[in-house]
């Protein structure tokens, strides 16, 4: 694919966000770049989350991975549709009762302070290392597509990338995002969308019959599997899914800020049932879309890569149509910023609200200073992340970010699920101690799980483990007066 194309795709798709920035960081007020001034319309916010939660992690590692694990993946998916009616029902109604900006903040009031600063720590670290990642793999894609070709070296064509993310939210906040987010989503599907429809006229595929009929005869397809010894066993990963989408989006500041910004809790509960519908479809289309790309490499007789995660790049940018191609450019583009940008305000606000405690700093100058600060000290700090990932890494993306997310999400899990479903307060400092061992225990049977469980191989269900050690470590600490 001709790099100076390419270049021109996505200058034009940057002038579009810094023209969406302009209009939306116009008036602002003092609190907007955190709030977004509670006026975003429900249905836009539903339709920028599947961008964000999708992110590059879908767009490519999802496709590829079905080669690996069939359509095992969507016994995840299934599971999500439990745990986002669990943050519609339960965590939502909590967050708007209290009129949160930092949905950390609660611990302070339910335990005290160091279970209300371990709850920030936890979030700070989960997203910054989950972002790092999902940025890292499309960093990698545009920089085989284009920098490699004019000899730019990688570390360069990530700082290009998380400084034109710092420059169109640095204002405007989540504002900003609530808007660029629909416009990732939108670019992200289309990509998706024009993907199956030419790769079906490529196979001779005619209609959305055959062409669910021919991924349904394909091996690949297989979505149950029953084997309990496997880490992709069912009811694994049905539980599973659960569990990551109460943590990953019930539990994340980034997430649940964008629900936030939403007018009251009915528009919020409104939006999550809609995404919840969409996300389900949307994933299935994903997996399909692998199927799809598996045999079209077939019929072709191209060799496949050796990451899975490379396959969709790769046929994309060298194999299918020039407009294919640049439609693909702009999706993976929208896929890694829809998840950046969020997680850079998001960053930043929990910082600012539950480490700096900016809100009650009446200076109003001083708090805007210090905060641009933080959003430039969080951009900073994931570049250097995502280039230590880059050395490090040797799997799929997708299995990383639930596997990070199933040992840095556990000690929210944990405190959460006490908070809600106990009346007990802890002995507070011991929070933090109970918050490192919990993962470290949760490691230590991991590894050894084959050996001392009869053959059982841990997958993501981890979290739930990891979750309810620190439950029992917080039961075992606890007080014996419980609240009124």
């Amino acid at each position: 694919m001709d790099s100076n194309l390419v270049l021109i795709v996505i200058t034009s798709y940057f002038l579009l966000l810094f023209l969406i920035s302009w209009f939306t960081s116009r008036n602002l007020k003092s609190d907007t770049f955190f709030t977004g001034d509670r006026q975003s319309p429900w249905f836009l916010v539903a339709f920028g989350m599947i961008g964000a939660s999708l992110s590059g992690v879908t767009f490519i590692s999802v496709p590829g991975e079905v080669g690996n694990s069939n359509f095992y993946y969507f016994q995840l998916v299934l599971g999500y549709t439990v745990g986002y009616a669990v943050i519609a029902k339960v965590l939502l109604p909590l967050y708007y009762r209290l009129n949160l900006v930092s949905i950390y903040s609660y611990l302070e009031g339910r335990f005290g302070f160091w279970s209300y600063k371990t709850g920030a720590f936890f979030f700070i670290l989960s997203r910054v290392l989950g972002s790092s990642i999902r940025v890292f793999l499309v960093a990698g894609v545009l920089q085989v597509i284009l920098f490699d070709k004019w000899g730019v070296p990688f570390w360069v064509s990530v700082l290009i990338t998380v400084t034109l993310i710092w420059l169109y939210t640095f204002r405007g906040g989540i504002k900003t995002v609530v808007w660029t987010d629909t416009l990732q989503t939108f670019f992200m599907l289309l990509a998706v969308f024009v993907s199956i429809f030419l790769v079906s006229k490529e196979l001779g595929i005619s209609g959305i019959g055959d062409l669910m009929v021919k991924v349904a005869d394909q091996p690949y397809s297989k979505i149950f599997n029953w084997d309990w010894k496997s880490g992709t066993n069912f009811f694994k990963q049905f539980f599973s899914g659960m569990f990551i989408v109460i943590v990953m989006t019930g539990l994340d500041q980034d997430m649940m800020q964008k629900n936030l910004t939403c007018k009251n809790l009915k528009d919020a509960q409104k939006n999550m049932f809609w995404f919840t519908n969409i996300l389900v479809i949307v994933n299935l289309i994903f997996l399909a879309l692998g199927v799809l790309l598996y045999m079209y490499a077939e019929t072709n007789q191209i060799a496949l890569p050796e990451r899975t995660d490379d396959l969709y790049p790769l046929l994309a940018t060298s194999y299918f149509s020039t407009f294919t191609g640049i439609v693909f450019v702009l999706g993976i583009t929208a896929a890694a910023y829809s998840s950046a940008d969020s997680t850079l305000t998001a960053l930043t606000t929990s910082f600012c609200y539950d480490f700096l405690e900016i809100d009650k700093n009446p200076d109003k100058d001083k708090a805007l200073s210090t905060r641009k600060m933080v959003h430039l000290g969080f951009t900073f700090l994931m570049f250097l992340v995502i280039l230590t990932f880059r050395w490090l890494n040797d799997q799929s993306v997708i299995n990383a970010v639930f596997l990070i997310a199933g040992y840095t999400y556990g000690p929210l899990l944990g405190l959460y699920s006490f908070g809600l479903f106990t009346k007990y307060k802890v002995k507070d400092k011991w929070v933090p101690l109970l918050a490192v061992l919990a993962p470290l225990i949760t490691f230590l049977v991991s590894s050894n799980s084959e050996t001392w469980f009869w053959g059982y191989k841990f997958g993501f269900e981890l979290l739930i483990l990891n979750g309810l050690l620190m439950f029992l470590g917080l039961w075992l600490v606890r007080r014996k007066n419980t609240e009124a």
